[in-house]
């Protein structure tokens, strides 16, 4: 990752004259061999149960970087702990596999000393909605560069079924054998009121659909969160394949208006025993990085310093 080959957010279509194609706002060295799924894989195999939704959000993911081209050397993968944080095992290009729940704070530190980087999360409802969910709100808020994919199966897979923070009230579980008595986590109005200016549900089932958001949310300029609707054949027995196909339904065939911040918080409440898959809310601000004027131009990673001193300040922790 040293920032020699990007791909980063543009605006237009077109060359840039340096032998760059600027293409659905993303930059592509012309001189790189394309992107393909052969080489995304790696020899490691998932190890997931059978019926896993972890299964088909990673083919998504590798087939999302092929249809835009992303240079995997100029891409990272960031993840905590879970059965899907397993991921960055799974894909070739940069990755880092943190601790529970510090996804975000790799990530964020990652993207703003190479903010050319393509930068993607992935974490679980546990991971990201749970014991990450301090540092979900301000990255949200924030509005840092990055995509971030949460698999949502509504328990903690890994650690053998206990209830996680989207468990419906009443979900029994080892950790809550007389039902949770919990208010779940709604994921989508969350992101919204928190400052996201991306903000989408897919369900893994759903693979074309789910690819187009994600290839929407790479695309975007700002935090972009894709909640992910996905079973869990082993330890959630109620939101089965079965039962998403009987509750799921598209905004887009609603027609709902991403850019009407009330109507998509409307959305996100639910519309009875529906629940709506899509692209709920969408507004174009600032990111971070762009409010930094250290980073305009070279990366961080990319800057000289060979004259700096910093003997000075060591001095005085003498």
């Amino acid at each position: 990752m040293d920032g020699k080959e990007f791909k980063v957010p543009m605006n237009g279509n077109g060359s840039n004259g340096n032998g760059v194609e600027v293409s659905h706002g993303l930059k592509v060295l012309q001189d790189r061999k394309k992107t393909t799924m052969a080489g995304l894989t790696p020899k490691e195999l998932p190890t997931w149960c059978g019926g896993c939704g972890d299964f088909n959000i990673l083919f998504t993911i590798k087939n999302t970087l092929v249809e835009l081209d992303i240079d995997p050397a100029s891409t990272a993968i960031f993840s905590g702990i879970g059965c899907g944080s397993k991921t960055p095992h799974f894909i070739k290009t940069y990755g880092f596999e943190g601790l529970h729940g510090r996804s975000l704070p790799v990530a964020t530190g990652t993207l703003l000393a190479n903010h050319h980087l393509n930068v993607i999360v992935v974490t679980g409802d546990g991971d990201g909605y749970g014991i990450g969910g301090n540092h979900l709100i301000h990255t949200m808020r924030r509005n840092f560069n990055m995509t971030h994919i949460i698999q949502n199966n509504e328990v903690y897979g890994l650690t053998k079924g206990q209830y996680s923070p989207t468990s419906p009230a009443g979900f029994r579980s080892p950790s809550t054998p007389q039902g949770a008595i919990d208010t779940p986590v709604n994921p989508i109005s969350l992101a919204i009121t928190m400052g996201a200016t991306y903000v989408a549900r897919g369900y893994a089932y759903e693979v074309k659909h789910l690819q187009k958001l994600l290839a929407d949310g790479i695309r975007h300029k700002g935090y972009a969160l894709i909640d992910v609707f996905q079973p869990c054949s082993t330890y959630n027995k109620i939101n089965t394949i079965a039962w998403y196909k009987e509750h799921l339904y598209k905004l887009e065939d609603s027609g709902h208006d991403p850019a009407d911040k009330m109507l998509a918080l409307s959305k996100a409440m639910g519309d009875g025993d529906k629940l709506p898959i899509g692209l709920f809310y969408r507004e174009n601000r600032p990111t971070y990085e762009d409010s930094m004027p250290q980073l305009n131009g070279v990366p961080l990673v990319k800057k000289d310093i060979s004259d700096i001193d910093i003997t000075p300040m060591l001095q005085r922790f003498k």
